[in-house]
């Protein structure tokens, strides 16, 4: 059994690329995909503040390692990131913030996760790259998957006001975010 929510002492560390400096000031697109609940969601339509962190994919404990994952700079780290946004949900929402988590996975793959991982949130299937293609976000490949790098967006009222890229350690990424709006709330 893998423990994913441990990160190997090793990683390698994702590099700026600059594949995410188009966003800033952008609006979110306008898309209904299903989420968790079984509910569609449309991210663009909630109002204040939302959190929304894309990720490659969470994987499954009993199934067996994916060769090459922890050589992909900034792929490994899923389980944690999400453990981590699950840990500060309730400071979040205090605040009035929402917050989403995104992936190319199936519905069902994220329905187990969001279950096995106790997740608060909604997590949303972009697995046809709605979202991904219209804001032109970072992917790459995995076994002939096409995956979404991880990054976070704090978006206001349908707008980005702040892109985290690249994202490491993901573990620290749900305390960065609440630190960013805890100091541009004052």
């Amino acid at each position: 059994m893998n423990d994913l929510t441990v990160l190997p002492p090793d990683l390698p560390v994702p590099e700026d690329d600059g594949a995410c400096d188009h966003l800033l000031g952008v609006q979110f697109p306008s898309v209904t995909l299903l989420a968790t609940s079984e509910n569609k969601v449309n991210i663009s339509a909630n109002p204040g503040l939302v959190v929304v962190y894309f990720y490659p994919l969470i994987g499954r404990p009993d199934s067996p390692p994916m060769p090459g994952w922890n050589e992909i700079p900034g792929a490994r780290g899923c389980t944690p990131q999400s453990c981590a946004f699950r840990d500060l949900y309730a400071e979040f929402t205090g605040l009035g913030v929402s917050v989403y988590g995104v992936s190319v996975q199936s519905h069902s793959e994220q329905v187990e996760a969001s279950q096995r991982l106790h997740l608060p949130f909604e997590l949303v299937s972009d697995f046809a790259l709605e979202i991904a293609s219209a804001l032109r976000l970072p992917t790459f490949e995995y076994n002939s998957s096409v995956l979404i790098k991880r990054l976070t967006l704090i978006v206001e009222n349908g707008i980005i006001k702040k892109v985290f890229y690249p994202v490491f350690p993901p573990t620290e990424n749900a305390a960065n975010v609440m630190a960013w709006i805890k100091d541009h709330r004052a």
